[in-house]
């Protein structure tokens, strides 16, 4: 009498096994597309923003004596492209494109003005300033007007992002567009426009003072 053996399951492949964990992935990725998309669930599933930062600290306080006499306002497209020496960028490689508005103030500083820089006449009806030229302020970035367009990352830049967060990852292109909207404001004119400005300012308001002759030159 013989006794029949059943025969033991066989094991998977391991080939097997990643395909499997695939399709699971992915069925479920897409069960969410269609689960947020579908009419009533989408307030089910979706997310909810709570600002919880703590109160803003003031941290000093500094007197300005300048006078702002212009202001420039600059966009710049930044196409900033980083690249791996020995692999092709469909690996390794990162191009931002971006979009940066931003400010630029020009300014007198009348903190400087000393008493051989005002010369007032003896009958008080003329007087004279020599003021330092205008100078650029820093350029201000705009928030709210400056955006990505586009952003390529290869395969191991993208799997990177999977697993880290990082905060800066539009630092570089936003430190480039501030540097190139600075260069831009020093070929603008836009401190001749300041000195323009500052000397009307002044002129209008010593002759509201009662005098008749102002004369304001710029000086280093």
């Amino acid at each position: 009498m013989s006794t029949s053996i059943k025969a033991l399951p066989a094991r998977m492949p391991l080939w097997a096994k990643l395909v499997t964990a695939v399709v699971l992935v992915l069925a479920v990725f897409f069960a969410g597309i269609r689960l947020a998309v579908l009419p009533g669930l989408k307030d089910l599933f979706g997310t909810e923003t709570h600002d919880r930062s703590g109160p803003a600290l003031l941290k000093s306080i500094k007197d300005i004596s300048r006078y702002d006499a212009a202001t420039g306002a600059f966009q710049v497209v930044v196409d900033l492209e980083k690249d791996a020496k020995y692999l092709p960028d469909a690996i390794r490689g990162t191009r931002t494109l971006y979009v940066g508005a931003g400010s630029v103030d020009a300014y007198v500083d009348l903190g400087r003005l000393g008493e051989r820089d005002v010369t007032v006449g003896g009958d008080r009806t003329s007087a004279a300033l020599r003021l330092p030229h205008a100078r650029l302020g820093r350029p201000a970035l705009d928030a709210d007007h400056s955006y990505t367009v586009s952003k390529q990352r290869g395969l191991i830049d993208r799997l990177g992002d999977l697993f880290s967060d990082n905060p800066n990852s539009e630092h570089a292109v936003q430190q480039l567009a501030v540097r190139h909207i600075g260069e831009a404001a020093k070929d603008s004119g836009l401190t001749a426009r300041a000195e323009t400005n500052t000397t009307n300012m002044l002129e209008g308001l010593l002759r509201s003072l009662g005098f008749t002759e102002v004369q304001v030159t710029y000086g280093a």
